[in-house]
């Protein structure tokens, strides 16, 4: 028990212990009155804080005896240097034992989230969802949430509430058995006299240090049946509280027994483990002193490295606190900084370690603009300069889509994409009518460099009420802003906030992502619309060769937008050089779009004058697509891509047809093993790759879909069959009988014809291509040089496997059909027939010397390793003007 820790304290002693006999207290009557009301109050919230352990047993001890040890440690860190009187000791105790007794969901009176608001409760459900999940919640999602996200949210949302939700305490009333009310502090006068400042110096530990000098100026007089000289300093009570619950660190807040007991999970159990190591503090000059009761075996040094960065976090407390004494000219405090923490080696001194060496080897980064400048354009976004206004337009129709959910009467909103010219120098700008940023959310979101964004607590806590409305981001506005400087090193932002005063607007500027921003009030006192407006002087000119419209055919603004924006949600304008009028990319959703629609969207007609040999083809291409193109759609039956399997009409004109793989929305990557559309997921923080929404079974029904619609069709011509048959067989392995994927003197074979063939001969040569090569419309083997047709020899095959590309091959990768008994030999340091077969086995060459053995019933060891002794050097001569052509000579064993 802690009954008599605090009275045992010189805090308590100095100031509200009784003194023997009346003529030694003259204020006796009104030092009693405070003590009782402070033990009255300890030993209700003793109960309290009871109650809170058992909803959050994950927590370290935040009881009764942690409220009591206050006492221990503000003695520690006032030393003889501060002194209180009795007001203020009552002051600081009764906010000792509030400041974490809404730790847990007794203190709420309700449920959690009622207390939380079902606005903030929804928010911080959809985030958790977010990091969990890698997307965003449905509606049903965020009203029942999985147990484990809504336990997860709970926790959360008392670790960062319950320091507001103390100063409500002083004033919620329980109701008795009988219906009647209980407060913790009965005495009316002093529960409305004081009931505030204890609500304040409560929640007041969780505020930053600079907002102390801010909320806590001025001193507070007595009480009238108090001394006069019982004068309250807020700000030296709201220091010591600081500072003494910071350095209330030791193994009574995590007893060993107590663990064995809960089993603290994940970042908790680390806690845990490292203070029930730890001995009480004490005062050496102006450092307090920390050490370990016994030595950490190498099973806890992460909790070691834990220990090291909590308590470098006290000495930061610490020293911000004496920082802030000392500038205001008040008394500082006795405790300054924490011994020991400025290097492992030292610490290990008072932390010893046992069978290990701390080495202090993490990831430094001493130069952060410097590291911006290098990631934030070429090293992580590549030589695309165009994905840096798809950033800055995802970003944008975010603020858009924000603002709508915040405010659902705002009419909508648009995006604006302007390019300019001033004398020789070149502009692009980007202007929303959105959300807008404050300056908090400029400093710590957008130029926090790391930030996930709309996804940040930080963000959503300033913006509360985005998920209950169905907001869903498209884009990171952290990392995303940075890609800006693959345009050009002179940036200027202008935002103003939408619910904010023209005085609120602010402008950043940079010149270059590796130099400092400058933040200033917008200068002068024109009108600041609502929104934000990002503007940059381009590096290049934008038709120069890797200029912004290097990957358009008509280099114009339009074209780039509508090749970045696939579908939007908000209207997209914009101003060409010199236009007096925009062009208006008006919403559309590709998920519901009809396939004429979608494919215009798709690939959209070109503007210029003089190419209606391109649009015939392109027409052509469209009613291909919409006659062969499926949908896939999700476990939950929505369509997550629009496709078809292949194109015969690729590379067939000036311009191509690829297919596109969008992340929300807008472009993030293209294949040629499909035209239409997929939706995706990025793979990487730059999202110029991504990872398929669907499943490899919904994929794998695609396909079957798209050869069954090609066979109805009749469009399952030799040379698709040749062109598509490695997709279909990784996708479905083996391939059907009846698809061809080999060319010979006889012509195409498929995989029944082969067996046909190969029980027909003795000897077989495989050729590998160059110097002679093949192509499939019309499907024959070429003189590299002249294009014109080689006879084959008999006996000789070639095996057609076009190359399937991402995203198709990372859903089929062809690794994933390998035959797992070989699997053994791919280390082997040579290349021994095992590894040779352990690699070919998932592909067509494979799929041939299966059917090789099968058909001449040998084994894969007769036919492979007289190859390995041959070194794979086989070759055959097929034409004067020709060298040997590469491949492998099987001959059926004897015997078989």
């Amino acid at each position: 028990m802690t009954e008599h820790v605090h009275t045992n304290t010189s805090l308590w002693k100095n100031t509200l212990a009784a003194r023997p006999g009346p003529e030694a207290d003259p204020h006796a009557e009104q030092r009693g009155q405070l003590r009782a009301s402070y033990r009255e109050l300890r030993r209700k919230a003793a109960v309290l804080l009871e109650e809170n352990a058992r909803s959050m047993p994950d927590f370290t001890v935040h009881d009764i005896s942690h409220v009591d040890a206050l006492w221990e440690t503000a003695d520690l860190v006032c030393g003889d240097t501060v002194t209180l009187n009795p007001a203020e000791a009552y002051v600081l105790g009764c906010a000792f034992v509030l400041h974490d007794a809404a730790m847990g969901t007794a203190a709420y009176g309700t449920t959690v989230p009622e207390a939380l608001g079902e606005k903030r409760w929804r928010d911080l459900v959809s985030l958790a969802y977010y990091e969990r999940e890698g997307c965003w919640p449905e509606r049903n999602e965020l009203e029942d949430p999985p147990a484990e996200i809504a336990e997860a949210c709970v926790a959360t949302a008392i670790r960062e509430t319950h320091a507001e939700q103390a100063k409500r305490l002083v004033d919620q009333p329980w109701r008795s058995s009988t219906g009647n009310e209980i407060h913790l502090i009965d005495e009316v006068q002093l529960r409305e006299w004081y009931g505030p400042l204890f609500g304040d110096l409560a929640a007041s530990h969780w505020w930053p240090v600079d907002r102390l000098a801010r909320e806590f100026r001025h001193s507070i007089g007595s009480l009238p049946w108090q001394p006069s000289e019982w004068v309250i300093e807020p700000l030296k009570l709201a220091c010591i509280l600081r500072l003494a619950d910071a350095t209330q660190i030791d193994s009574r807040r995590a007893p060993s027994f107590l663990f064995s007991l809960r089993r603290p999970r994940g970042v908790s159990r680390e806690h845990w483990r490292f203070q029930e190591h730890i001995s009480r503090p004490y005062r050496n000059g102006d450092r307090v002193t920390y050490s370990s009761l016994r030595p950490f075996p190498p099973r806890d040094a992460a909790s070691w490295w834990l220990a090291l960065d909590y308590l470098r976090g006290i000495d930061r407390e610490l020293k911000a606190v004496d920082a802030l004494l000392h500038d205001l000219g008040r008394k500082r405090l006795a405790a300054r900084a924490v011994a020991g923490v400025d290097s492992p080696e030292r610490f290990a001194e008072l932390f010893r370690v046992q069978d290990w060496r701390p080495i202090d080897a993490t990831v430094k980064v001493s130069d952060i603009p410097s590291l911006v400048g290098t990631l934030g354009g070429r090293q992580l976004y590549g030589d695309e300069p165009e994905v840096a206004l798809r950033e800055l337009i995802q970003n944008a129709q975010d603020a858009v889509l924000a603002r709508q959910t915040l405010q659902p009467d705002f009419p909508l909103g648009q995006v604006e994409i302007r390019l300019t010219r001033t004398d020789d120098d070149w502009y692009l700008e980007v202007r929303d009518s959105g959300t807008g940023m404050d300056e908090e959310t400029l400093v710590h979101g957008l130029l926090d460099f790391g930030t996930s964004g709309w996804s940040s607590t930080s963000v959503r806590n300033r913006l509360p009420g985005l998920a209950d409305g169905g907001f869903r981001p498209s884009g990171r506005f952290g990392i995303g802003f940075f890609s800006v400087f693959l345009l050009g090193d002179e940036v200027e932002l202008i935002t103003r906030r939408y619910d904010a005063s023209l005085a609120d607007a602010r402008r950043l500027t940079f010149d270059g992502p590796s130099h400092r921003p400058l933040l200033t009030p917008v200068p002068g006192q024109g009108w600041v619309p609502e929104g934000t407006t990002v503007r940059v002087k381009l590096r290049k000119s934008p038709y120069a060769t890797q200029g912004l419209f290097s990957r358009t055919y008509d280099e114009r603004l339009a074209e780039l937008a509508r090749r970045l924006v696939l579908e939007n949600a908000v209207p997209i304008h914009t101003w060409e050089p010199g236009a007096a009028v925009p062009q208006v990319l008006r919403p559309f959703s590709l998920a519901s779009g009809a396939r004429e629609e979608v494919f215009d969207r798709l690939y959209p007609p070109q503007a210029a004058k003089g190419r209606a040999g391109e649009e015939k083809l392109r027409l052509q291409m469209r009613d291909d697509f919409v006659d062969r193109a499926t949908e896939v759609r999700d476990d939950k039956g929505q369509r997550v891509g629009l496709a078809m399997l292949w194109s015969s009409w690729a590379h067939q004109g000036q311009r191509d047809y690829p297919g596109i793989v969008t992340v929300n929305g807008f472009l993030a990557d293209t294949s040629v093993s499909f035209a239409g559309y997929l939706m995706g997921q990025p793979s990487r923080a730059s999202r110029d790759k991504a990872a398929l929404v669907a499943t490899r079974d919904e994929m794998r029904q695609w396909i079957d879909t798209q050869e069954q619609r090609l066979r109805h069709a009749g469009l399952f011509d030799d040379s698709l069959q040749l062109e598509i048959a490695l997709t279909l067989h990784t996708a479905s392995a083996p391939l059907s009988d009846d698809v061809a994927f080999a060319l010979t003197a006889q012509g195409v074979l498929s995989l029944s014809e082969v067996r046909e063939w190969v029980v027909q001969r003795n000897q077989i040569f495989v050729g590998l291509g160059w110097p002679l090569s093949w192509r499939t419309r019309p499907p024959e083997i070429g003189h590299p040089v002249s294009g014109e047709p080689i006879q084959l020899p008999d006996d000789c095959v070639f095996i057609c496997q076009y190359g399937t590309t991402p995203p198709l091959t990372e859903v089929f990768p062809y690794a994933a059909n390998r035959d797992s008994a070989y699997e053994f030999a791919r280390d082997h340091p040579t290349l021994t027939w095992q590894k040779h077969w352990w690699r070919m086995s998932d592909d067509l060459y494979g799929l041939f010397v299966r059917t090789l053995c099968d058909v001449w019933n040998c084994s894969l060891e007769s036919l492979l390793a007289p190859l390995e002794q041959r070194d794979w050097s086989d070759c055959i001569h097929v034409d004067e003007s020709l060298g040997p052509v590469p491949g492998y000579h099987f001959r059926r064993p004897s015997g078989t």
